[in-house]
């Protein structure tokens, strides 16, 4: 029986560590297994980690070996496959691996942790000094705080630890005045973890069999006959809503009339309705989507890995196609997940999977509470859902027999994470296929630079559906030079003359138009026209943005004048005058969706009028809402950020709008022409899907650029060798791998320092084939109080790349540099 194992711990440092078993827990039977979670103690605390490793291998003897606190899994919650990707990507990405481990486990609701207090020696001895002397003089605390840390000492006082909960009760201190005695090390923090049931239940109340009914009086009466009503069973929540005191039930349970039980609480899939539209299942397959599913499915027959790039045009079914092959692997006796770009298309996508595989699927995002991503999680590694929808993280979903991956809009920028791990779910969809033997199919109208590059080199089989469904056409696309806009009538408008003219007719013959307006907010910057300066974010370098009182469809959303940062949430009031120069004349720049709609609701009136952004969808019953009432249309006119771009299928949409899509051209950005095209590709896309054919009017001021001008002609064949070309000479991905490092620290001379050091260890060490960029202040300076530097490195083979960021982690980490302090974002894919 081994006596050790090695956890990989959720901390940020590369390296695993090692505990012994205990033997209490040996003896009962609980051994830990390779795949399984354990509570350990590390650095004063508890954490959870995974066991990597199970041996007989004794540490040096000046290392002191602690053992587990307890064993979570006798089994493997993650199987080999599962494990084996989580060792490829902390090797490919460069990250800890228990920080990928986290991110695979969506089980931190059946981990309590909480936080206990203990009086130090230190601490012991103020008490006393106090006790003789009275408080300190030179303490900078008001008297009554330096009461409350004597209070704190007092309730401490006996050496027993005590709950962060408890403590605050029981003295009245805040938590900022508990972390100044820990730092004081008056007191000790200890943080502590222990396991607890995440199982959602609700309570139930039964009808008793065969109970005799004594003379009720009226309320109680209505309980009885709305339960027998039901079938004898109902949930509390629905019983509340009748109009009777609370406390009638409970006289019925005591009457023994009625009992209450605990049972599991159903979980709510959400989805939209078909209003009358069928369903992708219930579609006839035309040729092109036949042949698409027949390489599919000779794919799975065939067995093993194989990727497939589906490049179909917008409109030409490929979700039909992907529900097909879904029921192709059902039938093969295999499992299959799909993976969406955002939680915004889970409701489409959950309605339509729902209406042709019923129970069998589940769904994972970041939209669940902790307690329903851990149900779900645990349906799938039972085998009960073989069918699994959800956002980048579902990658990690432990369906048992994969079969089939599809991911679906495959160039979104929304499948990269943007925090450790910086995994990228594509490409982990592709590496899990991989080592489950599955097929992995990549599709979009828009496939990324990457994914067709591969598919040039014979990496992937490449697929093409070139035609809508039905032979619809393709919406016809009017460029609008917003330069010629403004010479001929002398003001500068948010919506062109035209655009407006086509909105009116097209709502006059009773059908839908959508206006794409990518900003958030009602002006994207403050400035002042005295001095020139911006009103910035105080824990960003970015401008905030304005936001007007709200109405209408945003009366959810934080009411009142004020200015946001769209990037760590601060909020402030808008000022009277400039904070620089005290001036009055402040000028608000810029148009957002927000101002959109107003504009909007004063040139149509008799419009309904929907906005889609960050400010009205919250959550994922605000989509439902939203997408249901343009469905049904209820809303006949939308207004919205990219959110609106992405897979939706409305088909009285006759008429798209695109207002500033652009603007990214001026970014510094190697992918601004792609983003540009993709996103004016795939907006465009959302006109003409039903019977009626549709038209675009894109506004712009690069008319003559070459992804708008593609863009309009649909063809991306076109753009895609010109972008190439562009790349190819300039040494950017595909034709290189490209990592952004960056070096932070909350102190604005300590990431300089750092990040100095480092430029001084890449100029003189030998790196074959790699260019480095930098040091640099990052494009946003200053993120959430903290001062960021950054390193851009290009190389010509992975292999090189991935030598040299080892080799500097290990030099940061001989000069001091803590590893948390440095991100390291191989593929990057946005650069700020």
């Amino acid at each position: 029986m081994p006596a050790f194992c090695d956890v990989a711990l959720p901390v940020p440092l590369d390296r695993t560590f090692t505990y012994a078993l205990n033997p209490e827990e040996a003896a009962s039977g609980r051994m830990p297994a390779v795949g399984g979670r354990v509570l350990v103690p590390f650095s004063g605390q508890r954490l959870m980690g995974v066991v990597v490793r199970l041996h007989d291998e004794c540490p040096a003897e000046d290392i002191e070996v602690k053992p587990i606190q307890q064993v979570l899994d006798a089994t493997a919650l993650l199987p080999d496959d599962l494990m084996r990707l989580a060792s490829w990507i902390a090797q490919y990405y460069v990250a800890p691996l228990g920080e990928v481990l986290r991110g695979m486990l969506p089980l931190a609701a059946e981990v309590k942790r909480q936080f206990v207090y203990t009086i130090t020696d230190t601490g012991r001895r103020v008490l006393y000094e106090g006790a003789q002397n009275g408080a300190s003089r030179r303490s900078r605390l008001v008297p009554e705080d330096q009461n409350r840390e004597y209070a704190v000492l007092n309730y401490l006082e006996d050496g027993t630890s005590a709950k962060a909960s408890a403590v605050r009760s029981a003295t009245r201190a805040g938590k900022a005045l508990l972390d100044g005695m820990v730092r004081k090390r008056w007191i000790a923090r200890e943080a502590l973890a222990e396991e607890r049931d995440a199982r959602r239940t609700e309570r139930i109340a039964v009808l008793v069999p065969d109970a005799r009914i004594p003379k009720l009086n009226q309320n109680q009466t209505a309980i009885l006959a709305e339960l027998a009503a039901a079938g004898g069973r109902m949930r509390l929540r629905d019983l509340r809503e009748l109009q009777v005191p609370q406390s009638t039930l409970g006289t019925l349970v005591k009457r023994g009339l009625v009992a209450m039980q605990d049972a599991p609480e159903a979980f709510h899939l959400g989805g939209l309705t078909s209003n009358g539209k069928k369903h992708a299942h219930e579609h006839a397959l035309n040729e092109a989507q036949m042949e698409a599913l027949s390489a599919i499915a000779i794919a799975m027959q065939h067995g093993g890995f194989k990727p497939l790039l589906l490049y179909g045009i917008t409109g030409s079914g490929k979700t039909t196609v992907y529900f097909a092959a879904m029921q192709r692997a059902l039938d093969a006796g295999k499992s299959a997940l799909m993976l969406v770009p955002e939680i915004g298309l889970t409701p489409a996508m959950a309605g339509q999977m729902f209406a042709a595989f019923g129970e069998q699927i589940a769904l994972l995002h970041s939209g669940l509470t902790p307690d329903e991503r851990a149900e779900q999680w645990h349906r799938i590694r039972r085998g009960e859902a073989r069918i699994v929808v959800g956002t980048r993280s579902a990658v990690f979903a432990p369906l048992p027999n994969l079969g089939l991956i599809l991911v679906d809009e495959e160039h979104d920028s929304s499948y990269k994470q943007e925090e450790t791990p910086r995994y990228h779910g594509r490409d982990v969809a592709v590496m899990r296929a991989k080592y489950s033997d599955a097929v992995v199919v990549l599709g979009s109208a828009t496939p990324s630079l990457e994914s067709w590059h591969n598919s040039e080199r014979g990496r992937y089989q490449r697929i093409e559906m070139l035609e809508r469904v039905a032979n619809r056409p393709l919406p016809s696309v009017e460029l609008v030079d917003m330069r010629t806009e403004f010479r001929e009538t002398g003001r500068e408008e948010i919506f062109s003359r035209g655009l407006v003219e086509q909105t009116q007719a097209t709502l006059d013959r009773g059908e839908q138009v959508i206006i794409l307006l990518n900003r958030r907010g009602y002006s994207f910057t403050v400035l002042c026209r005295s001095c020139g300066e911006k009103i910035e974010c105080e824990n960003c370098a970015i401008a905030m943005t304005y936001h007007k009182p709200v109405t209408g469809s945003d009366l959810h959303a934080h009411p009142g004048d004020r200015l946001e940062c769209h990037y760590c949430g601060f909020r402030r009031s808008v000022p009277k005058t400039c904070p620089k120069c005290s001036s009055e004349h402040l000028y608000y720049l810029g148009a957002g969706s927000q101002q959109g709609e107003e504009r909007l609701q004063e040139l149509f009136p008799g419009a309904r009028i929907g906005r889609m952004d960050r400010d009205t969808v919250r959550g994922r019953s605000d989509m439902e809402r939203l997408l249901t009432r343009l469905h049904s249309g209820e809303i006949n006119l939308l207004v919205g950020t990219q959110m609106i771009a992405k897979g939706h299928d409305i088909h009285g949409v006759t008429l798209v709008g695109v207002v500033g899509a652009d603007f990214a051209l001026g970014l510094p950005d190697f992918r601004a022409a792609e983003r540009v095209f993709q996103l004016l590709t795939q907006v465009s896309g959302r006109a003409g899907r039903g019977d009626l054919p549709g038209r675009v009017l894109v506004q712009t001021y690069h008319p003559e650029h070459y992804a708008v001008r593609y863009a309009a002609e649909h063809n991306y064949l076109r753009f895609v060798d010109k972008e190439s070309e562009y790349r190819r000479w300039m040494h950017y991905p595909p034709f290189s791998v490209l990592t952004n490092v960056v070096i932070q620290s909350e102190a604005l001379e300590e990431a300089a320092a750092w990040s100095q050091l480092l430029g001084r260890w890449f100029s003189t060490t030998r790196l074959e084939g790699l260019r480095v960029l930098g040091p640099a202040a990052a494009p946003i300076s200053r993120l959430k109080r903290i001062y960021r530097f950054h390193f851009v490195i290009r190389a010509d083979r992975r292999e090189a790349l991935g030598r040299a960021l080892r080799a500097m982690l290990a030099h940061a980490e001989e000069r001091g540099i803590p590893r948390r302090n440095i991100i390291v974002d191989v593929d990057a894919v946005h650069l700020a």
